[in-house]
């Protein structure tokens, strides 16, 4: 674990003066703001940062993209499809801005800090007013305040990152939501970008981690995800504190909490400690995501994940003899360079022995600058295609059939939205249930009996 540094006070305090000034600047003009975020969690939760500070410089949130005066695209890496979707919903907005100089678009996140490729968007993109990196979050008032008086923004800088305290948050949710307890990744994966582009692991400190989280629980949120690339190799207060004793400080200390979740885990660092302070502390939900990626010891190994096959099931044993009720989810990728016949096989009869509760697949996408990228890849596509289809075939029956075995049982859930003519909820391992009822009921925890189910969801009605 790198020793973190962190965002001086000082640096703060000038990102706050510039988010002043633009606000001196625009309160009377009832300017507007849109972001879209792609990927996981962490740019979601690095999206309610940047809407936070677009709030302190006076813009408001525009639901609609075609109303908003700032729009904003907060981009991930992990997949090719998805930095082709940026580039393709940028260059729509040409014609939008040749109509009206005064749009302003902005650019950012994971996609930006891999190497040069913010300077190549920059330059292929000449109507885009601002670009930054993952590292530059906090001095996001200060670009934007450059951009607003006509500089074009450029800032990526190559660096581990650092650690700002204090940022403005503007939340999706008002009862569920996402506090970061690490940043970054050490683990190399060979197919990974996260590394390259998030930097190497650091640690927030314990006790502004616990505020943060009793300020929210006293404004209201009712459950808060702990975030990290990988929560188990979590290292705060000068290595002092692991993540097992942060998850009892925060269960002990913020008693008006009703469910802690945390994700991601890594399972070369899923420690016994780990799970006996999921199964001592009742508002800890019992739920891991922990990606296997593989079936095939010969695939992590080439995947350097670190742990083979037989160490991630006498995991996976030791998590369910302690937790029954455990939720278990997971992410595979198909089509890893050189995988045969026999390593998907393995990969089948893992999850026909594991049963995971739901499953995240992904073929296999080459990233450039990483290991993987270079190796030789002879199955073609359409076998790909084939191993991924029977995978999700596997997995969806034995997912219906877990599902099967909860009709009839009353769960206790938190509403969380409305799909059409149902609400929706999760219960605490994260399962998926719809509903009839009204609006009011969003936010609250209800007991929900369940009458019936399909391989994605279940259905109830209120006790």
């Amino acid at each position: 674990m790198k020793e973190p540094v962190f965002v001086s006070p000082a640096e703060i305090a000038a990102s706050k003066a510039a988010a002043k000034r633009v606000k001196d600047e625009v309160y009377d003009l009832g300017l507007t703001y849109h972001i879209e975020s792609y990927g996981c969690q962490m740019n979601e939760h690095d999206s309610e940062k940047i809407a936070g500070m677009m709030e302190e410089m006076g813009y408001a949130k525009a639901e609609d993209k075609s109303k908003a005066d700032f729009i904003i695209f907060n981009t991930c890496c992990i997949r090719e499809h998805a930095e082709q979707r940026v580039y393709g919903n940028i260059g729509a907005l040409k014609k939008r801005k040749d109509e009206n100089p005064q749009l302003m678009i902005g650019v950012c996140g994971c996609m930006m800090q891999q190497k040069d490729a913010g300077r190549k968007l920059f330059k292929r993109f000449p109507f885009v007013d601002i670009v930054f990196g993952t590292n530059e979050l906090h001095r996001f008032p200060l670009l934007f305040e450059e951009a607003y008086h006509g500089e074009r923004t450029l800032q990526v800088r190559d660096m581990d990152g650092e650690i700002a305290e204090g940022l403005p948050v503007c939340r999706n949710s008002t009862f569920s939501t996402f506090t970061n307890i690490t940043y970054g990744c050490n683990n190399f994966c060979s197919y990974c970008i996260v590394p390259y582009v998030r930097g190497r692991e650091r640690s927030r400190n314990s006790a502004d981690i616990v505020n943060e989280v009793k300020g929210l629980a006293l404004a209201g949120f009712k459950e808060v995800t702990l975030l990290g690339q990988n929560v188990n190799s979590y290292k705060g207060d000068g290595e002092t504190t692991d993540f097992p004793a942060l998850l009892r400080m925060v269960h002990d200390q913020v008693p008006e909490l009703k469910r802690i979740r945390f994700m991601t885990s890594h399972p070369k660092d899923l420690s016994s400690g780990l799970i006996d302070a999921m199964a001592e502390l009742p508002r800890v939900c019992k739920h891991i995501h922990l990606p296997v990626q593989s079936g095939s010891s010969r695939i992590l190994k080439l995947m350097n994940r670190s742990y083979n096959r037989e160490k991630y099931l006498h995991q996976v044993a030791l998590a369910k003899r302690y937790m029954p009720d455990l939720v278990l989810t997971t992410d595979i990728i198909v089509g890893f360079p050189g995988e045969t016949d026999e390593d998907f096989e393995d990969t089948i009869s893992l999850c026909e022995e594991v049963r995971y509760d739901a499953l995240f697949t992904f073929i296999f996408s080459p990233r450039a600058g990483t290991p993987a990228a270079k190796m030789d890849d002879p199955t073609p596509k359409e076998e790909k295609n084939r191993r991924f289809d029977r995978l999700c075939d596997t997995q969806n029956r034995i997912s219906l059939e877990i599902h099967q075995g909860y009709v009839g049982r009353t769960l206790r859930v938190l509403v969380d939205g409305r799909e059409k003519e149902m609400l929706t909820a999760r219960t605490e391992g994260g399962r998926l249930v719809r509903f009839a009822g009204d609006d009011s009921l969003i936010g609250q925890f209800l007991d929900v009996t369940i009458t019936g189910c399909t391989t994605w969801s279940l259905v109830g009605e209120v006790k």
